[in-house]
């Protein structure tokens, strides 16, 4: 079964953008499966460039059709050619590709260009269809698009916005085909083309009368296809087409209106007009419903017009589907690009999304069958695939069976480690600043100024008035406060009771041993705005030490010293994005929703995760892929150094906390749980902020997981490629070569979707399912045949 793409462009132009795009990916055959949206920003400038591209390609044409009509060599005779620069051509054909890119890899259109390539294989079939009505739009060079390359059994067709239906009609194997006025082209080797074609009933109209065409399109017997070379144009901005069928008659598809609509009633699937400037008949034949059309944007030179129709029919009779043979045909006419510059960007398909061409066999069912071969001897019993199977199926059963158990959980993680690791670095927050307080800073303060903790009410208070001289959208002090203000410091008690950009710490604690760390004297819970103002600092780690999740809120205990529900980092990202007139809310399936991002909180059974404690309301956390999370200075750079800019601080978010070992707030995370040093907690408050304002304001993605069921598919497939594996090979060579590539193709796969989209699936238990799957068939086989031997 082979896929298609909708995407609908929606209503726009050019200097105002396309504010509403809508891809739809679904199987042929079936009803729509996915659906996204995006849009598309203003680009006035790549119209610019199309017309500028026109232009300079119609003179190119012109300047290539004299110097063959005179007979002439480009050299000597340049006096009496105009003057056109292949080299600008080139130029700019390269920056319209260039900005056409741009402008589909914006933003606003990525997450529908996410979704595709989440959705779809490089190795499928996929028709890409553009619902478009604005004709600059039509004109553009879409098969340009990367997408193709990554996809290189992917074609692109053009369609209207709107049209209709069109009922299945029988296939008649017949090929209507009108040679029209013939000036200054050579139609005779279209002709000759056609008449090649296997199992077709081919019809000829030479230079043909309008009654003859007409009484041809009006045949009781129908056609399958409509041919049409000779001189074409487009008028009235594309929006109509004419053909000249004979040297004293040029028609409209308005004139043929009535014969082509009873030609496409009877059953005509497609039309081929292999001349100039096409676009405009391809609109008014949309118009008619007719099924597929091909034509040219631009007008062609007759050998690239002849080249075409060559590839295209010899691939499509050959037995490739239609919209492959299409693209085969268009992309073989770039060895010509030397003598016809732009050769390959001029055929285009357009086609009604309603309808698929059937292959040729199906089109022509009088096409001579190739002789069926032999019928292979039956597989012995060692190496019967229906055994294979099950086996495969028994091994994945137990895989899965094992999982449950938590045997894979460390695998599971030490993989999952691994591959953040191995993401690029997404650089600094620009949103944040982290201020250290370090083992030198806690020593240069006074100790009878220290008291209990690192940073001294004195320190403080200067370090605020500082900051404050830079206007920071927040400051929060991951640090606990654990001693009151002295009155000789009146303005820091000011601020903690009144500042509310000023966010402060507390612990909540675990039991009744543990009652936590209360928040600082001046914010205590019968504080006005004691829940916008104090987040707990708790943290949940792994059974191995390492922090790979966020925990956002949780009820604290009756006894807690520290009442707040909401994390520190949540309380930072909330205040932040108020400013942004972002507010958080909660789904119907009471998980946390901050504008359009979903923050789903962990199950039990969660990506590599079994039986989790899950208390509070806990989510996977994505590193930014660094330690350099922000922008650092210490205590002693800002108060004693003066290295505070206002860029550093002006309308960020100040993150104030110890890296002094001695105070014990350092933790392992991914990025160094096999190494001595340890992240400091007010670098992992950082990547926690970031990981929500990125999600909120950036479409960062969250890092996710498949449902338990979908693990299971996942380990059934790759369970069955390791009994594949097994069944195909006949040694124990071939067995570790393959399962080895299949191994790399797993991890791979897995590390690939965690960066680019942040899912998280099993590569632990999937890679033991492929190996014992792969030996379970083998050993299998290799006794079944000592066995019969």
């Amino acid at each position: 079964m082979s896929q298609f793409v909708i995407i609908n462009l929606g209503q726009g132009n050019w200097q105002t953008g396309f504010p509403t795009v809508i891809a739809r990916i679904g199987t042929t055959g079936r009803s729509t499966a996915i659906q996204s949206k995006g849009s598309l920003p203003p680009a006035p400038e790549l119209a610019e460039l199309y017309n500028q591209w026109q232009k300079l390609y119609q003179a190119l044409s012109q300047q290539l059709r004299l110097r063959r009509s005179l007979k002439l060599e480009f050299e000597d005779d340049e006096d009496y050619l105009p003057q056109v620069s292949r080299a600008e051509f080139d130029r700019l054909s390269q920056q319209l590709e260039d900005k056409l890119n741009a402008w589909l890899e914006s933003r606003s259109f990525r997450k529908i260009d996410q979704q595709l390539r989440t959705q779809l294989l490089p190795s499928e079939k996929v028709q890409v269809i553009i619902e478009v009505e604005n004709e600059q739009l039509r004109r553009l060079p879409w098969h340009l698009w990367h997408f193709f390359e990554d996809y290189p059994k992917a074609e692109v067709a053009l369609s209207p916005q709107e049209y209709e239906e069109v009922a299945p009609n029988p296939s008649k194997g017949r090929i209507l085909a009108i040679l029209g006025h013939a000036r200054g082209i050579d139609i005779q080797k279209d002709r000759e083309i056609l008449e090649d074609l296997p199992g077709a009933e081919t019809v000829f109209g030479v230079e043909p009368q309008r009654e003859e065409l007409d009484r041809w399109l009006w045949d009781e017997r129908g056609w399958d296809i409509l041919f049409f070379a000779g001189h074409s144009s487009s008028e009235k901005n594309g929006q109509t087409g004419q053909i000249e069928i004979n040297p004293g008659q040029t028609l409209s598809i308005a004139q043929l209106k009535n014969a082509l609509r009873a030609a496409i009633a009877r059953g005509l699937k497609l039309a081929i007009f292999n001349s100039c400037d096409g676009l405009g008949l391809a609109r008014e034949l949309a118009d008619l419903n007719l099924p597929q059309l091909i034509v040219m944007r631009e007008p062609v030179p007759d050998r690239v017009a002849q080249e075409f129709l060559k590839h295209f029919l010899s691939a499509f009779a050959g037995g490739k589907p239609f919209h492959l043979a299409v693209r085969q045909g268009r992309e073989k006419l770039q060895g010509l690009e030397s003598d016809f510059p732009g050769a390959s960007w001029l055929p285009v398909l357009c086609q009604n999304p309603s309808t698929t061409l059937p292959p040729w066999d199906k089109l022509f069912p009088s096409l001579p069958k190739s002789p069926e071969p032999p019928e292979p001897p039956p597989e012995p019993e060692s190496q019967n695939p229906t055994l294979a199977f099950c086996l495969s199926l028994a091994v994945a059963a137990l895989t899965i069976a094992v999982g449950f158990l938590g045997v894979f959980q460390p695998l599971e993680l030490k993989a999952f480690d691994t591959f953040l690791r191995l993401r690029p670095s997404e650089g600094d927050d620009p949103r944040l600043l982290v201020i250290q307080v370090t083992a030198k800073d806690v020593q240069a303060q006074p100790s009878e100024d220290r008291k209990a903790g690192s940073l001294s009410n004195r320190s403080l208070q200067r370090l605020l008035l500082k900051l404050e001289q830079y206007q920071p959208r927040i400051v929060a002090l991951d640090i606990y406060r654990t001693f009151p203000v002295e009155p000789e410091f009146e303005k820091l008690r000011d601020r903690w009771r009144n500042d509310d950009r000023l966010i402060a710490v507390c612990k909540v604690g675990d039991d009744a041993d543990n009652r936590g760390i209360a928040p600082p004297r001046e914010l205590a819970p019968n504080h006005p705005n004691f829940r916008e103002r104090v987040g707990f600092s708790d943290l949940v780690t792994d059974s191995d030490g390492v922090l790979r999740r966020q925990l956002l809120g949780m009820a604290p205990p009756m006894d807690s010293l520290c009442p707040s529900q909401a994390s520190l980092a949540l309380q930072v990202a909330l205040r932040y994005l108020e400013q942004e007139k972002i507010e958080a809310s909660l789904t119907e399936a009471k998980d946390l929703q901050i504008g359009s991002a979903v923050f789903e909180t962990l199950e039990a059974n969660s990506g590599g995760y079994r039986h989790l404690d899950n208390g509070g309301y806990q989510v996977l956390l994505n590193y930014r892929a660094t330690d350099a999370i922000a922008s650092q200075l210490t205590l002693g750079e800002i108060i004693d150094e003066n290295q505070l800019t206002p860029e550093l601080v002006r309308d960020r978010i100040v993150l104030i906390g110890t890296t002094d070992k001695s105070f014990g707030d350092f933790h392992r995370t991914p990025y160094n749980r096999t190494a001595n040093r340890r992240t400091p907690g007010v670098i992992v408050q950082a990547h926690m902020v970031s990981q929500i304002l990125s999600a909120v304001l950036d479409e960062r993605p969250l890092l996710w997981y498949v449902p338990e069921w979908g693990e299971g598919l996942w380990i059934l497939a790759w369970s069955g490629v390791g009994g594949w594996v097994g069944w195909r090979s006949r040694s124990a060579i071939a067995i570790a070569f393959l399962s080895g590539a299949v191994l790399v193709i797993l991890s791979s796969s897995c590390y690939l979707i965690l960066w680019k989209t942040g899912g998280w699936l099993p590569v632990g238990s999937t890679a033991f399912s492929v190996i014992a799957a792969a030996g379970t068939v083998s050993i299998s086989q290799r006794h079944n045949k000592s066995v019969k031997i």
